[in-house]
């Protein structure tokens, strides 16, 4: 089990995969990884050595914002959406896509569960 970043990424896997498990870090992200660290890409994680892993992880930590730090960051730059109440902010406040998506119908993911408002009680049947 290699820990990267203070990631277990998965054993069974090529390594330019495996990467992917740390948040921060993409496709093309771990291709540059491995070529700057001099990896196979298709070489599985159970296969690399001990200085391999300790070449990723030092080009990782002089490179790229992972993990917990990007997570304080990108959580910053909400909090200051919010503090300085722009668009964004307020969206993200209310609990509503901020990027332009619609709202009428989609957006359960960021709205949540349906809650129907009216309309629910069945008529009652007159005569004609």
């Amino acid at each position: 089990m290699a820990r990267i970043s203070g990631v277990t990424i998965p054993n069974d896997k090529q390594v330019l995969f495996a990467l992917q498990y740390v948040y921060g870090v993409g496709h093309k992200s771990a291709e540059n990884i491995l070529t700057e660290a001099k990896v196979d890409a298709v070489v599985r994680v159970k296969n690399l050595t001990d200085d391999e892993i300790s070449r990723i992880q030092e080009v990782i930590n002089n490179k790229l914002t992972v993990e917990g730090e990007l997570h304080r960051v990108v959580t910053g730059n909400i909090k200051r959406l919010k503090d300085i109440k722009s668009y964004r902010g307020t969206r993200h406040s209310s609990n509503l896509p901020s990027r332009g998506q619609r709202t009428r119908t989609n957006a359960r993911t960021r709205r949540g569960k349906k809650v129907t408002v009216g309309g629910t009680a069945k008529k009652a049947v007159s005569k004609t």
